[in-house]
């Protein structure tokens, strides 16, 4: 993981980690944050849901414990606001009383139905909130989806049309919701996983249409995932000239008093810039 190409990695102390086994696996992730060098790469930790008696100890443990290499906390089944101000509260507690040198920042999982409900209070919940994200397989189970695939498009999510099927995005709804809540109020917008990881095209096609929605990355359930985000969400040197030539003509139109400009037989006028300068931005960040 340490050698990966990840952006982010994220240790495990929830759906992965069998109820006898949390304590061991807290020492386990305190030990990663001393012995191992994880370069410039954000190290996360997924405390259990508040919903659990996990949590507290999750978090009392390994902030207590941690090497200053741990940057965030990740707070599954995020139902409202304050969920997130339990967990902010409580680090901010142990930085202070410890004496922490990196302030830990926070990523939340939109899992259930009262979190896409109440999605907007939630990205506006907490200065420490960095990201936000989608959980495919437990949001599903919540609103009772008749399906047990972790993203991606769905068998019995078609429509026909003159004798063929069109199979459309049932997530789609949800992450636009994430999407216009974390712009609204400076967070990131993450996609969630890909449960089928022998399907490679079937997680670009995913992938491809989030970052179309305005998300910034994927989660990766498998080493080889990683490699597949990276080329969606990097934008193409091809897409990062075009953008930098639309900012040249709008920059020409503007020094001889026009308010548009024509572009490859296309008009680009000042939503053309916002739309260049994001793709722009974007390859700027995954450059770093």
């Amino acid at each position: 993981m340490a050698a990966s190409a990840a952006d982010v990695i994220n240790l495990d102390l929830e759906d992965s980690v069998a109820p006898d086994d949390k304590e061991q696996a807290r020492k386990n992730i305190i030990a990663a944050t001393h012995d191992i060098d994880w370069g410039s790469k954000l190290l996360s930790v997924r405390i259990n849901g508040l919903d659990t008696p996990f949590w507290y100890r999750d978090v009392v443990d390994v902030l207590e414990n941690a090497g200053d290499q741990l940057g965030q906390i990740m707070i599954p089944k995020v139902g409202c606001a304050a969920d997130v101000y339990a967990v902010d509260a409580l680090v901010t507690a142990i930085e202070a009383a410890h004496g922490r040198k990196r302030a830990i920042s926070l990523e939340v999982i939109i899992e259930t139905s009262a979190g896409i409900a109440h999605v907007e209070e939630i990205a506006a919940s907490s200065p420490r909130l960095q990201a936000m994200s989608l959980g495919a397989a437990d949001f599903a189970a919540s609103m009772g989806m008749q399906t047990t695939g972790i993203g991606g498009t769905q068998e019995n999510y078609y429509m026909h049309r003159d004798g063929e099927k069109f199979w459309s995005d049932p997530w789609h709804w949800a992450q636009t919701a994430i999407v216009a809540a974390c712009r609204t109020h400076g967070v990131l917008p993450v996609d969630g996983p890909f449960g089928d990881f022998s399907d490679d095209e079937g997680f670009r096609a995913q992938a491809r249409r989030s970052a179309t929605l305005g998300m910034v990355g994927k989660w990766a359930i498998h080493p080889k995932q990683v490699a597949l985000s990276n080329e969606v969400f990097t934008p193409s040197a091809e897409a990062v000239a075009e953008a930098r030539e639309i900012l040249a003509a709008m920059e020409e139109a503007q020094r001889t008093g026009a308010g548009a400009a024509v572009y490859k037989g296309r008009l680009v006028d000042i939503a053309s810039v916002r739309q260049a300068e994001v793709i722009v931005k974007q390859a700027e960040l995954t450059a770093e």
